[in-house]
C-alpha cells in the first residue's frame, strides 16, 4: 500500500514514516506543499496524509486541488488547529478524515485503515482464474473441478495475492493478513512457519492452475496468471 506523507517538520514526519513502514506501508514523504501536490498528481497513492500547515503551499490548497484532479483519493488531514471552524473548513475542502496533534499513532493507523477499507471496492466473493476457483463465503477451492484443500495461512496468503493480484504483495502484508509480525511469519516453528516455506506450498498446489507466483527480489510476491 503506498502511502503520501506530506509533513514539514521533520522529526515527526521521520518517526510516523518508520512506524508507518512498520505497519506495511510503502511511504513516500514531501516536506512541503508544492512536491506533495506534483507527487499526488503524477503518482498513484493507496492514501495520503496531509499536514494543513505546510510550506510553499498551504495544505488546504493542496486538498482541494488533489480533490479536483483525483474526486476518489483518500485524504486524511493533519493539523494542530484543533477548534471546529478549522475542521469543517478541512472537512468542506474535500478531506475524508481530519486528525488533530498531538495524537498517538495508533489512532492515525487506524484511521488510515478505516479509509482503505472504504476506498477498496468490495471483493467478489468467488473468484475464477486460470483453472482455480476459490470462493471466499463458502471458503472452498476447485483446480479443474477437483476440491484443493489448504491449511489456514495458505489459504489467507491466497486470498491475498488473489486481491492483489496486479500487485506485488510484501512479507509486511502477509504478516498482516496472518495476524502475526513479519518476524513471527519468517521466523515460524523451527522455521517450519516462515513465509518462504508457505510460498513454495502454495506454489506446488497450483501447479495444475496455470497459477504461478513470482518472487521479485527485494519487494515480494506477485500471482503471475496464465498466459
Amino acid at each position: 500500500m503506498r502511502l503520501l506523507l506530506a509533513e514539514d517538520d521533520a522529526i515527526l514526519a521521520d518517526a510516523l514514516s518508520a512506524k508507518l513502514q512498520q505497519a506495511g506501508f510503502d511511504v513516500e514523504v514531501a516536506d512541503n506543499g508544492a512536491v506533495a501536490e506534483y507527487l499526488l498528481l503524477r503518482q498513484a497513492f493507496d492514501v495520503a496524509v496531509l499536514d494543513i500547515g505546510l510550506p510553499m503551499v498551504d495544505g488546504l490548497i493542496v486538498l482541494r486541488r488533489v480533490r479536483a484532479a483525483k474526486p476518489e483519493q483518500p485524504i486524511l488531514l493533519l493539523t494542530a488547529l484543533c477548534d471546529l471552524e478549522h475542521r469543517v473548513d478541512g472537512l468542506n475542502a474535500g478531506a475524508d478524515d481530519y486528525l488533530a496533534k498531538p495524537f498517538d499513532f495508533p489512532e492515525l493507523e487506524a484511521r488510515v485503515r478505516a479509509l482503505l477499507r472504504r476506498a477498496k471496492p468490495t471483493a467478489s466473493a468467488v473468484v475464477q482464474l486460470g483453472k482455480l476457483r476459490f470462493d471466499r463465503d463458502a471458503r472452498r477451492a476447485t483446480i479443474a473441478n477437483e476440491p484443493v484443500d489448504f491449511s489456514p495461512r495458505e489459504w489467507a496468503l491466497l486470498d491475498l495475492l488473489l486481491s492483489q493480484r496486479d500487485k506485488v504483495v510484501t512479507k509486511e502484508q502477509i504478516a498482516q493478513a496472518w495476524g502475526a509480525d513479519r518476524a513471527d511469519a519468517t521466523r515460524g516453528e523451527g522455521g517450519t512457519g516462515s513465509i518462504e516455506v508457505y510460498i513454495h506450498r502454495l506454489r506446488r498446489k497450483l501447479e495444475p492452475s496455470g497459477l504461478g507466483i513470482r518472487t521479485v527480489r527485494g519487494l515480494g510476491y506477485l500471482l503471475e496468471l496464465p498466459a
